[in-house]
């Protein structure tokens, strides 16, 4: 029988920590007299005493190691119970908010979806504006080491190809994964701190820029302000692209880099494939915003820049309603939303990586037919890739694109029109932020959707930012019997 112990040790303490974070918006709120300080007393009381009921409970359960089974359960239920308590300061605050919908907005804030129900940001509590950006930024750190620490070990999606990229050739400089979780967290801080700075510097107030800088290093895209990003257009948008795509980048090559080794980064085929990506994209993007604008070039290309990195890397801020800029512009929107950045970063969506693989498998494929004699074997980075990673990468596709249309399925059912459909439906399972449309488009937001839609597109980001297999896994019969 499966052993729960260890997994309710470990949530135990996580909604212990989550429960300490609220200390943060409680004491802002205090300085500004709102009035909403007791709300974070409350909710972190909550936590303190669930959680830790929950830890004690299960401490004589903690072995030696996490199973194979345990893992998945833990990696998934981290990702459903969490929210759950993220959503009561923004239930019992000035938000008021259904529990559907504050399930909603903190499943969408540790997923760094970035979708929110939520209107009138400008005038709430900067108390509430913070949490929110909490969440964020404790869900970026979150993925990260999920990335780089579970996902490999269970196999999940063609991860594994990074598990000796993580551990092996790094074991001289950091044997131990929490060695490597350990500096990932100090340079995520140290990033965001510095993009906090950049962002003061450019004009932005000290708490719009702590806030912003934690939605921009998690990709999340969480703003506190109704119009987004489109507050800060400028030079901030120059630097919130960069901080995008470095906080897009595998977070490992910066251990690499602190640790003496710099080159990886820049010999990463992903990273390559996903700078080229964005370059050729941006130029597009450009190119056409140019001839609709001719007398505003710097803009065009300001504004390509900043709302084409913001979709691809998952971000999902939002400078402008490109929902004007044409069809052209949308398809392109929509699409790149489900490239993604790289993997072992806080970016979502399918992964640079994967359609690496993918395409390298097709290319082979491909020889194969030519030269049936020959032999032909799809590489990574110089290195042959197996056949359990090509399969795992393909089933992942399958699996994306079924998700991708039973969520848009099941939204219609709801009474949705097919673009609110099928972008809601993408930019939950991608974890991208703004869909398509005049209702949840990037001049709108979630507010006006039925709770069954909510609830639905809740699930669809859980699976979507836990990479699909590992949620679809505990939903089988076999995962508890065996």
């Amino acid at each position: 029988m499966l052993d729960l112990r260890p997994v309710g040790y470990v949530i135990g303490l996580l909604v212990v920590i989550l429960g300490g974070t609220m200390v943060f918006p409680l004491l802002l709120d205090l300085y500004d007299g709102k009035g909403e300080w007791p709300v974070f007393l409350e909710s972190a009381l909550f936590c303190f005493l669930v959680g830790g009921v929950l830890a004690l409970t299960c401490a004589n359960g903690v072995g030696r190691g996490l199973s194979i089974r345990q893992t998945f359960l833990l990696t998934t239920l981290v990702w459903v119970v969490l929210p759950i308590f993220g959503a009561l300061p923004l239930m019992l605050g000035a938000t008021e908010l259904s529990f559907t919908d504050a399930f909603f907005e903190a499943m969408s804030g540790l997923t760094t979806t970035g979708s929110t129900v939520i209107s009138g940001l400008d005038d709430l509590p900067r108390g509430l504006l913070l949490w929110r950006g909490i969440l964020q930024w404790l869900g970026g750190i979150g993925i990260i080491v999920v990335a780089m620490v579970f996902l490999p070990e269970l196999r999940v999606g063609g991860m594994q190809i990074f598990k000796s990229e993580a551990f092996d050739t790094m074991g001289k400089i950091l044997p131990r994964a929490q060695e490597i979780a350990k500096q990932i967290s100090v340079i995520y801080l140290v990033l965001t701190l510095v993009c906090a700075l950049v962002y003061t510097v450019l004009g932005m107030g000290l708490f719009d820029a702590v806030v912003h800088a934690m939605t921009t290093m998690s990709t999340g895209g969480f703003s506190n302000y109704d119009a987004s990003f489109g507050t800060f257009s400028g030079p901030a948008e120059y630097a919130a692209a960069i901080f995008m795509v470095v906080a897009a980048l595998p977070f490992v090559r910066y251990v690499q880099m602190v640790n003496g080794k710099t080159l990886p980064l820049f010999q990463d085929s992903q990273v390559r494939a996903f700078m080229a990506t964005i370059l050729v994209l941006v130029g597009i993007t450009a190119g056409v915003l140019v001839t609709i604008f001719p007398h505003h070039p710097e803009q065009a290309v300001r504004e390509a820049l900043f709302n084409i990195i913001s979709i691809m890397s998952g971000t999902g801020y939002a400078s402008v309603d490109y929902m004007a800029w044409g069809p052209f512009l949308i398809m392109i929107f929509f699409f790149i939303g489900l490239i993604g950045g790289c993997a072992g970063s806080t970016a979502c969506s399918v992964k640079i990586f994967r359609y690496q693989l993918l395409f390298a498998s097709i290319r082979v494929q491909v020889q194969r037919i030519r030269s049936p004699n020959g032999v032909f074997v799809p590489r990574y980075e110089g290195r042959p890739v197996t056949p359990d990673v090509l399969s795992s990468v393909i089933s992942f596709f399958m699996f994306f694109v079924i998700t991708l249309g039973i969520v848009a399925w099941a939204l219609a059912l709801t009474g949705l029109d097919f673009i609110t459909a099928i972008s809601g439906a993408a930019t939950a399972v991608a974890n991208i932020g703004p869909g398509l449309g005049d209702i949840i488009g990037p001049a709108g937001n979630f507010a006006p959707l039925n709770d069954t839609a909510k609830w639905i597109l809740a699930i669809a980001m859980l699976i979507g930012r836990l990479e699909l297999m590992a949620v679809y896994a505990i939903l089988t019969v076999r995962f508890w019997r065996s």
